[in-house]
């Protein structure tokens, strides 16, 4: 908010998400939805369990599958959708998979997808049958370079080709592989007792690339935040974390231009916190918008996926459906008027909003010029109060004359004065008067003269004409001229 000249100046910014209604998707019939994501052209990606459960006896003490005889998933696991009406375009992933959980595409439309029953991480081609690329051992977890243990999502740098690993339920780290799947790098451990501090992990659950700002974004699940690092040296960068998001953030997606996007968790008992989707500008992390379904209600959402036209799909494991929620947003700069003065309102583009957004640099540039014009602002107030006190001045001095001779008049005559001025008018009126006792008769006066007529003309009485000249005298000398005022336990899934 800004006060320039007694006038509030306000500006909103309105970014909302709603479910789109009228997407037939949300009636698809799905197994436990885990994974999301966009191809390069644009369609929607899900990744499903098809007729497997995680539950309570999926996995020992020792993190190892026990539900092996039921064998690989029969369905297509694999489907992609028109993001406009949901139509199947494609599906796979028959026969290759037994509890999937994370989904990402790369550049070149490959699909990068990890189960936790199999501990693997693998590469698809959108057309191949076989895996391109497969990291870790079938069904073993283990917790060195080459295993894993529940391996959650995985991530690819657009420019370089790394391949990032959230490891996972079981393991607090991430791992950084070469195209080629070579180990890298790793970071991360196990969050402590009491406050979790930077690069501790308590389920790494998905992870968001940046490539604008070279950092890698974690889903914190259990910590109930965002960490970001950065993609060279896995160095902690910040944290983002708000009350809002409750013990537990499930998700997190980036869209070029600035704009995180993710999940959280249902609260615990006795917890208010409520599962939603949240908006928020990725600079500052400031939550912008928050989101919830319209129709049937969020029980697990497990992964959010959202296009640079701000589409949004969210994905829930235990309601087994697809929302897809849609943005509707502007910018308004709106003046409230007061004292007189208005600023008309003007609405910016959404491009304004967006590199407001996008880096800290576009921002505090924009910051600048919003500086500028505020001062300019300024000074046109102080042109407006100088031109006001200018013409104030000469009223003052004026009044104050009229009231120094009055004054003088008074301290020169005195009261004898008084007397004599009226006993002189009173000499002078009386030779105007008439036989009519006292009175000024301008009948008689106007009848004396040739062509004029007494018809219409009344006596015209004096008394009290001097107390009527004093308390206009009066009412002039105390008029006021005013100035104005300067300026637990975690689930799975």
């Amino acid at each position: 908010y800004a006060f320039l000249n007694r006038t509030q100046v306000n500006i909103y910014i309105y970014f909302h998400i709603e479910e789109a209604v009228e997407w037939p998707g949300l009636d698809l019939k799905l197994g436990q939805v885990s994974g999301l994501a966009l191809d390069p052209e644009n369609n929607l990606v899900i990744f499903h369990r098809g007729d497997h459960v995680w539950d309570e006896n999926s996995f020992d003490s020792k993190f190892v599958y026990q539900q092996r005889g039921l064998g690989p998933i029969e369905q297509n696991t694999i489907l992609v959708l028109n993001p406009s009406n949901a139509k199947l375009l494609h599906s796979m992933g028959r026969s290759l998979f037994y509890l999937p959980h994370g989904l990402s595409i790369d550049k070149n439309g490959n699909y990068w997808v990890t189960d936790v029953a199999l501990h693997q991480v693998f590469k698809l081609g959108a057309h191949d049958k076989e895996p391109l690329l497969i990291l870790g051992v079938a069904l073993q977890p283990g917790s060195d370079r080459n295993h894993f243990c529940q391996p959650t999502d995985v991530a690819v740098d657009p420019i370089t080709g790394s391949i990032y690993i959230s490891d996972g339920y079981c393991n607090s780290r991430v791992i950084q592989f070469t195209p080629k799947g070579l180990y890298v790098m790793q970071w991360g451990e196990e969050t402590s007792l009491g406050r979790a501090r930077p690069g501790q992990f308590h389920i790494p659950h998905s992870l968001a690339l940046i490539p604008d700002f070279s950092q890698l974004c974690v889903a914190d699940r259990e910590n109930g935040r965002i960490q970001c690092f950065k993609l060279e040296t896995g160095e902690f960068i910040r944290e983002i974390k708000h009350k809002s998001f409750g013990r537990e953030l499930f998700a997190v997606s980036y869209v070029p231009g600035g704009f995180l996007f993710a999940v959280n968790g249902m609260p615990y008992p006795g917890e208010a916190e409520p599962v939603q989707g949240f908006v928020m500008n990725f600079s500052t992390g400031e939550i912008i918008d928050t989101f919830i379904p319209l129709r049937k209600n969020f029980e697990m959402p497990h992964d959010v996926v959202a296009s640079e036209d701000k589409t949004v799909f969210v994905g829930d494991v235990h309601a087994r459906a697809v929302w897809k929620f849609a943005s509707l947003e502007k910018m308004e700069h709106r003046s409230v008027k007061k004292a007189g003065i208005e600023v008309q309102e003007i609405k910016e583009s959404e491009t304004i909003v967006e590199a407001r957004l996008k880096n800290p640099e576009s921002t505090d540039h924009l910051k600048k010029q919003e500086k500028q014009h505020l001062v300019q602002q300024a000074s046109t107030g102080v042109s407006f109060v100088l031109i006001t006190t200018l013409l104030i001045i000469p009223v003052v001095v004026l009044l104050a004359i009229l009231l120094f001779i009055r004054w003088r008049k008074t301290t020169v005559y005195g009261a004898d004065g008084e007397h004599k001025l009226d006993s002189s008018s009173g000499r002078i009126l009386g030779k105007l008067r008439g036989k009519g006792g006292g009175g000024l008769n301008l009948g008689n006066f106007f009848a004396s003269h040739k062509g004029y007529s007494r018809k219409g003309f009344d006596r015209l009485s004096t008394e009290g004409s001097d107390q009527e000249k004093d308390e206009d005298d009066g009412t002039d000398s105390e008029e006021e001229c005013s100035a104005p005022p300067p300026p637990s336990a975690p689930s799975s899934s």
